[in-house]
């Protein structure tokens, strides 16, 4: 059954339950409501099947996932939510879907800054927001999310739409770091340096830059890796080819990170097993597997990055408690509505 039937099966099992009016109760399985794409989870959900026989039915899609929970209320069938950014995961404690992650063993393998005061949430791994640059045109190796607003830059900068998440916890990092109004400032001189009207995914900002159209972008590491292995669509490799890492602030703050992470549903039909997953997610074995098919950088203290990650340069994280990026969301999305973000460069 490939990733695409399985999730299909999936939703048909879980819609069953909920036109029944009772939620899947069978004591094998745990039922996921997952903002990550199958191909990323499903090496992840074949290791914890294999090692406890538990079944896993996963619903995907983009957006609403906690909205439908809480419309499920009593009667959902979700165990768990995967999703990615810390938006999504205090969006989910703020709907009132969640539950409290009670385990000695997650907060034994996840540190404190990575996990909930309360306990509605917990981080699996992060993800940093970095500068693909041309080889070609861009000569330095060292850059700030400063400097994306000087008008050296005019011209010459690609992103995705500024009401993305990933965009969005940017954004909200600069207003904790400046305050709102430098932060505006900021924005709207990035605004007025891109060459085009945000659109498309990370990846399409690479393509960009190989086609010339600008010089550099913003995007999330562990898309590099997707590119430089893709066999089924070679040509990003070229892509990724075409372009390094620039880690913004590494001589300074660090650069800003987001998270993937879990929730527990509140209420789970299947506590007990979507429990025994959030503690496999935390495990040293599903971390390492998140280092080398997702690419991304485990959260589990003696978990290391792969070495193609490795390879891309030194992170630095950004200290900001992720609460603070949560906070300045609200102020973020509104500030890209209010200069006009997604319009692209002033005339």
């Amino acid at each position: 059954m490939n990733h695409c039937t399985r999730a299909v099966a999936g939703l048909a099992l879980l819609a069953s339950g909920i036109a029944a009016g009772t939620p899947a109760l069978a004591s094998g399985e745990v039922n996921i409501y997952s903002y990550r794409q199958p191909f990323l989870i499903q090496p992840l959900l074949d290791a914890f099947t294999k090692e406890t026989g538990i079944k896993t039915n996963v619903v995907f899609s983009n957006k609403g996932l906690g909205e439908r929970i809480a419309a499920e209320g009593e009667n959902s069938p979700a165990d768990v939510m995967m999703t990615v950014d810390i938006g999504r995961l205090d969006g989910a404690k703020q709907l009132g879907v969640t539950a409290p992650i009670s385990s000695d063993v997650v907060s034994a393998n996840i540190p404190a800054e990575f996990r909930d005061p309360d306990g509605e949430w917990v981080g699996l791994t992060s993800r940093a927001r970095i500068i693909y640059a041309s080889k070609e045109r861009v000569p330095q190796d060292a850059i700030t999310y400063e400097e994306l607003a000087d008008p050296k830059w005019r011209g010459r900068i690609c992103t995705r739409s500024g009401q993305h998440s990933y965009t969005l916890g940017l954004i909200a990092s600069m207003i904790a770091h400046h305050g709102e109004e430098k932060a505006e400032e900021w924005l709207t001189g990035v605004r007025d340096n891109l060459a085009r009207k945000p659109t498309g995914n990370d990846r399409a900002q690479v393509k960009s830059i190989f086609a010339g159209e600008c010089d550099i972008s913003i995007g999330n590491t562990y898309y590099m890796g997707k590119m430089e292995t893709n066999d089924k669509e070679p040509e990003q490799k070229e892509w990724a080819a075409s372009v390094k890492l620039l880690f913004p602030n590494s001589e300074e703050r660090g650069s800003h990170v987001n998270l993937s992470g879990v929730v527990l549903a509140k209420h789970a039909p299947n506590r007990d097993n979507a429990l025994k997953l959030i503690e496999f997610l935390t495990s040293h074995d599903a971390q390492a597997i998140y280092a080398e098919t997702n690419f991304e950088y485990p959260v589990t203290p003696g978990i290391e990055a792969s070495e193609r990650v490795k390879s891309w340069g030194t992170l630095k994280p950004d200290s900001l408690p992720l609460a603070d990026v949560a906070k300045y969301r609200k102020a973020a999305s509104e500030l890209v509505d209010r200069i006009g973000f997604d319009d692209g460069p002033a005339s």
